[in-house]
């Protein structure tokens, strides 16, 4: 995917980072570059989420 912009040196903490659209944005703002936090009541599906991106090289933690 071709960024428009650029998020390297940001930090993006994403609530509802598990699933749906906040797993897309995680996603999305992890390939503009920004080191991710996914945030979900869910803890199980926020680590996949961000499991999901550090296999994709990015950088991500994750909390309930």
């Amino acid at each position: 995917m071709s960024t428009m912009f650029s998020l390297e040196g940001r930090t993006a903490a994403v609530v509802g980072g598990g699933s749906g659209i906040g797993e897309a944005v995680a996603i999305g703002c992890a390939e503009a570059g920004a080191d991710v936090s996914c945030l979900d009541i869910d803890a199980d599906a926020a680590a996949h989420t961000a499991a999901t991106i550090r296999a994709a090289g990015g950088e991500a933690a994750s909390a309930p």
